[in-house]
């Protein structure tokens, strides 16, 4: 009975061996899904290195593509020799010396892979030097739901204002002042900058009223006297004119001391309007160096704190608002001020686009204002100095002036 259960547990675990080869058998083995590169056979006969295969990319597509292609015009190179040393010793059986193969061909068709890229890379380069430099950018792509904005009209509005700001610009008048010169046109000016900030006023009311006075002065012989007082009525006009709640007139005899009484302002204020036949909507430096610290691409307070303090000061000096259009003197001042602030390029495709100016016709009028901005703390005019100075402004007057459009050995620090 021992001996019976032995040989029954025996072929137990034979039955149980077949079961496991049979199921061996029935199993399938992962195929080659295609991303693997068979192992040459003649690598494994020769007993050479084992291959590692690894997933198959375009470069190495092209790569083995390349070098078949080389192989294929090596052996049509050698069979067409080979035939062609079969031809010559038939022809000539005495001679038994063995020809040399010559060269194949290069094909133009299997170019080495790294002639490929080269051409390519020379291809790219070319591409990049073709490039444009700077791209114009349309700064007006925020405000397009903005009804305020206006920005199917904008284009329309600004090359009006480019073609009628020659009609509210004036030319030299002191020679036609008899009374005056341009150092007291220069006191009122910084005068009417405080009195500006005293009221806490819009930009807008100081260039019209700036505008105001020169070309009211350019029509009419002023007194002495009465400089001050053209400013006062100016100013009251410009005020009604811009601002929802303009000063009244008891506010500027009391910020003048009393000097004039309230009869005399409002006789001036009528005989300016008078003079300037109501012709109050003309385009300032103002309503241009809004447009162009926009194009100023990025644009930022501290970018538009300090053309704001350039053009002031450019205000300020008779030679440079007589001399300079309000548009050449809004990109002069933005111009200074990227130079000021060194963003780098000073001046962009985009600026140029929507100024109309290139750097060159810029720079002379940019490096006037800089060199105020170089003296503007040791002159006696120091309205716009103090008023860009504080840090409700950036303090951007406190900035070192632009040195890239000083004089050797003017700047300071």
């Amino acid at each position: 009975m021992a001996l019976r259960a032995v040989v029954a547990e025996q072929r137990k675990g034979i039955d149980k061996q077949k079961n496991v080869q049979a199921e061996g058998r029935n199993r399938r083995a992962l195929k080659d899904i295609g991303n693997l590169v068979p192992v040459p056979p003649a690598m494994v006969e020769g007993g050479g290195k084992p291959h590692i295969s690894r997933p198959i990319t375009r470069n190495f597509v092209q790569k083995q593509q390349a070098e078949k292609n080389s192989k294929k015009s090596l052996v049509t190179a050698i069979s067409s020799d080979d035939d062609q040393e079969v031809k010559n010793r038939e022809e000539n059986p005495k001679s038994g010396r063995k020809q040399r193969a010559v060269p194949p061909k290069k094909n133009a068709g299997g170019r080495a892979y790294t002639s490929m890229l080269t051409a390519r890379s020379k291809a790219a380069a070319r591409g990049i030097s073709n490039k444009p430099r700077d791209v114009i950018v349309d700064i007006d792509a925020e405000d397009i739901d903005n009804e305020l904005a206006a920005v199917e009209y904008i284009e329309d509005i600004y090359k009006f204002y480019k073609e009628t700001e020659v009609d509210g610009q004036v030319r030299d008048y002191m020679d036609a002042q008899p009374d005056i010169n341009a150092k007291m046109r220069a006191i009122l000016v910084d005068w009417l900058i405080e009195v500006h900030r005293k009221f806490e006023l819009m930009p807008e009311s100081l260039y019209l009223t700036v505008n105001i006075v020169d070309r009211f002065l350019s029509l009419k012989a002023v007194p002495r006297k009465e400089l001050q007082l053209v400013g006062m009525g100016a100013m009251l006009i410009a005020c009604k004119y811009e601002e929802i709640w303009a000063p009244e007139v008891n506010d500027f005899i009391a910020v003048s001391d009393n000097a004039y009484a309230r009869d005399q302002l409002l006789l001036m204020e009528k005989a300016i309007l008078g003079k300037l036949e109501w012709y109050l909507t003309v385009p300032t430096p103002y309503v241009f160096l809004v447009r162009y610290i926009k194009a100023s691409v990025p644009a930022d307070t501290e970018i538009g704190n300090t053309a704001f303090f350039l053009a002031e000061l450019g205000l300020v000096n008779y030679s440079t608002a007589t001399h300079c259009c309000p548009s050449k003197l809004a990109a002069s001042a933005v111009y200074a001020a990227r130079c000021t602030l060194n963003k780098t390029p000073f001046w962009t495709e985009t600026l140029k686009h929507h100024t109309g100016y290139s750097e060159d016709q810029i720079m002379d009028c940019a490096k006037v204002l800089v060199s105020f901005h170089s003296g503007a703390a040791e002159i006696k005019l120091k309205a716009a100095y103090k008023k860009y100075s504080d840090l409700d402004k950036g303090a951007v007057a406190l900035f070192p002036p632009a040195k890239t459009l000083l004089p050797q050995g003017s700047a300071t620090s």
